[in-house]
């Protein structure tokens, strides 16, 4: 007979991505708010009108860097997201499981990309 198949993880591994995650949750939540600051601070700082034409310039750069902050803002919002619903799988003891093959996804890949739900198989097949 064959060695059976692992179906999930054991819990000293999930504690050891339990853990990671929550760095991660922990470095993201802090970058997050970091922007969030930034662009307070910036929507508070628009009441300069002396300056005429450069200011104009400055208010156009200003939009442009407004816009990117709030596109990072939006992509951390969402990691953030992916990274609590995780957090659940972990709880659940379902984490690392492939959501298409029902295969362990490799801890190498998990430890790269932690919220992930497919095996990279599963990720390539999906993409053709």
């Amino acid at each position: 007979m064959f060695q059976e198949e692992k179906k999930r993880y054991s819990d000293d591994d999930l504690k050891e991505f339990e853990e990671l995650i929550s760095k991660k949750l922990e470095d993201t939540r802090n970058e997050l708010n970091y922007i969030k600051e930034t662009l307070s601070k910036r929507n508070d700082s628009g009441t300069d009108n002396t300056a005429g034409n450069s200011k104009l310039l400055e208010d156009g750069a200003d939009a442009s860097e407004r816009e990117n902050l709030s596109q990072l803002a939006a992509r951390l919002q969402k990691f953030i997201q992916q990274l609590d619903a995780a957090m659940v799988r972990i709880k659940n003891k379902t984490y690392g499981i492939c959501k298409d093959t029902g295969k362990l996804i490799p801890k190498e890949r998990l430890r790269a990309v932690p919220h992930t739900q497919q095996t990279i198989e599963a990720k390539l097949r999906q993409s053709n």
